[in-house]
């Protein structure tokens, strides 16, 4: 966990950016260069108010001092001795408490990775990221006391040599030999004001330690909600119930490759909260996913369904599986396999799973052929397109459409127009085309999409012809550097991400946290003054206090993202399901749904004092209006 270091003034904003851009090659961005901290614990002797120099004063009760361990006490001394004082005796060799105090320096940052530094109980220590523990703690382990034996030994050096540090280096190169990342970033917190705020999200660190999507997630929320558990202290422990899933479900995934050889991966089902009505939400097949990121898919679409008009609760999960580079039989293997687990948990008064990365059509398609299989009877739908749906399926356009609908409220909010501004795009999946696609008609100049390995410029502005062949290429997957071929003035930037491109809008429609301190000063640094979320949690912690000094608007997926959410439920109805509906008429519902969300959102903003012209007034206005929504319906229905 970082927290913020005290007693840091700037004279303006940008100071604050620009020191922050300065320290952003340490992982510890936050902490003082200098600060000083105890290193080790002593329960009842923390003396924050120590200074930089060592020296020795005579104990007074001997008896006392007899007691203690073989080792000197060493004080600082709030100030160096004047001319006048005494002249220090030297102690005499008993049995005396240390007390080490050091600077945290520039250069631990890279000595210490595995430590961040925070405060605990007014005293600022060193804990491990691993363990989240400090000092003598360290000392006793599961093992013996191997920690203890040398006294003189520093509570850092004892810490590295230790069983419990040493297991958890183990643990993490084991990480690296799979090939996944190791887990060595710290807990970003922010600063809470209420203590019954900052609560909560302690008891959420206790319980899911290294979760860090989720906790990410939850303390959005959470710092929405302080007003709003100030105001009414009954929400607290309906917060603390709605922050446990009602269930979860973690399965093993057998299939075979088209060479016969068997292969294993994990699923996960996180069924949030079915509050509301029965569960929505996607599921994605990514080698990045673990129930950490499961949890804070169906964390998040657990609020945006409940910001929604429909009574619907949340849901997310996915599989570590990796589509890309398997074949079309292979995929099918293993979406069987992945149903034959999960099916006994889904249905339409149950929970429906809907697309998100590596889950397409085709994926979709194998899903619900093996669930319908499974189940013995053609019940529910799978809220995708082109699966078995009457009607005309427009639910793939309502998303990205709908991002624009709302980047085009809050212009006219300032009185202006989407014609003509500069935007940035990241992806090129489906939201991310259809956001291109729509900013085009709306007379916008979409500059950017990007992939995994890097991002395409074209400084001259994308148009129908040139979306065209983009449309090509990723259906082919095809790389984006055969845009290039076609139109030479484009250029395609490997490992690298379009923040830093001049623009007036961004809309970041990739994945969770692709927007980090150094993007997010791109961005300021480009001139943008509205960021629109397409995918869930684009932004760190960091970016987004970056981008709230600098004053960039932000519009939060749980609202911008609702098209999808209003246009698949009135799909999945059977009223409407009968209707042919026209582009006029899907367009026409869809902008009603997303000017309802904006204004509920604007309005629970400012019933809890967060002004209009805030930056991130409808991040908080979207997070309170969903937040009463569910615990209104949790009150109702009691303890359960």
């Amino acid at each position: 966990m970082l927290v913020p270091g005290r007693g840091i003034e700037m004279n303006s904003t940008m100071d604050e950016i620009n020191l922050l851009r300065q320290a952003q090659r340490h992982h510890l961005v936050v902490r003082g260069i200098g600060e000083e901290i105890d290193l080790e614990i002593g329960p009842g002797e923390d003396d924050p108010t120590f200074a930089t120099t060592l020296v020795r004063v005579p104990t007074q009760d001997t008896g006392v001092v007899e007691e203690q361990e073989d080792h000197k006490q060493l004080i600082m001394a709030s100030q160096a001795p004047s001319e006048d004082q005494t002249e220090l005796v030297k102690l005499p060799q008993a049995k005396r408490k240390k007390k080490v105090v050091k600077k945290w320096r520039e250069e631990w940052a890279d000595t210490y990775k595995w430590a961040y530094v925070d405060v605990h109980e007014g005293t600022t220590r060193i804990f491990c990221s691993v363990c989240r523990e400090y000092g003598r703690k360290h000392r006793r382990n599961p093992y013996g006391n191997e920690g203890s034996r040398n006294m003189q030994m520093s509570a850092l050096e004892e810490h590295n040599n230790s069983l419990l540090h040493k297991e958890a280096l183990r643990l993490q190169m084991a990480s690296k030999d799979k090939g996944l990342p190791a887990v060595e970033r710290p807990v970003f917190v922010k600063d809470l004001m209420s203590k019954t705020a900052g609560s909560i999200i302690e008891a959420v660190l206790r319980k899911d330690p290294h979760e860090f999507e989720f906790i990410q997630s939850v303390q959005e929320v959470v710092h929405s909600l302080e007003p709003v558990l100030v105001k009414n202290s009954q929400y607290i422990h309906i917060l603390e119930r709605l922050l446990e899933p009602e269930r979860t479900i973690i399965f093993r995934v057998p299939w075979v490759d088209d060479k016969g050889e068997t292969h294993v991966n994990r699923g996960f089902r996180v069924q949030f909260s079915q509050v509301l009505g029965p569960c929505r939400g996607g599921l994605r097949f990514h080698p990045s996913m673990n129930l950490s990121v499961a949890k804070f898919l169906g964390f998040e679409q657990t609020m945006k369904n409940a910001l929604s008009p429909y009574k619907l609760g949340g849901a997310g999960g996915g599989s570590d599986f990796d589509p890309r580079g398997k074949s079309e039989n292979e995929i099918m293997r293993f979406c069987q396999s992945f149903m034959d687990e999960l099916y006994r948990y889904l249905g339409p008064d149950q929970d429906l799973p809907a697309e998100d990365t590596g889950v397409g059509p085709r994926e979709m398609g194998f899903l619900f052929g093996q669930y319908r299989r499974l189940a013995g009877h053609f019940q529910g739908n799978f809220t995708g397109p082109k699966i078995f749906w009457s009607g005309s399926s427009l639910r793939t356009e309502a998303t990205g459409y709908g991002l624009v609908f709302f980047a085009r409220l809050i212009l006219l909010e300032m009185n202006k127009e989407l014609k003509g501004l500069r935007c940035v795009i990241s992806g090129t999946g489906k939201i991310a085309l259809h956001v291109l696609e729509k900013l085009l008609s709306c007379g916008a100049i979409p500059i950017t999409v990007s992939d995994s390995k890097g991002y395409l410029l074209d400084e001259d502005g994308f148009d129908y012809v040139k979306f065209s062949l983009l449309r090509d290429i990723k259906s082919q997957q095809r790389s984006l550097r055969d845009y290039i071929k076609s139109y030479p003035r484009a250029r395609y930037f490997e490992d690298s991400k379009p923040w830093n491109e001049r623009c007036d809008i961004a809309f970041p429609c990739a994945s969770q946290n692709e927007i980090g301190q150094p993007e997010a000063l791109g961005l300021v640094n480009s001139g943008c003054r509205i960021l629109i979320e397409g995918s869930n949690m684009p932004c760190t912690s960091q970016a987004i206090d970056v981008l709230r000094k600098a004053k960039v608007l932000v519009a939060p997926a749980k609202a911008a993202g609702a098209g999808g959410i209003a246009v698949g439920e009135l799909e999945l109805n059977h009223e409407y399901n009968l209707m042919q509906w026209s582009p006029e008429d899907f367009e026409t519902k869809l902008q009603d749904s997303m000017k309802q969300t904006y204004e509920r959102s604007l309005k629970h903003a400012n019933d809890y004092g967060f002004l209009k012209d805030s930056p991130e007034a409808l991040v908080h206005g979207g997070n309170i209006c969903a937040f009463l929504n569910l615990a209104q319906a949790m009150t109702d229905q009691g303890c359960v």
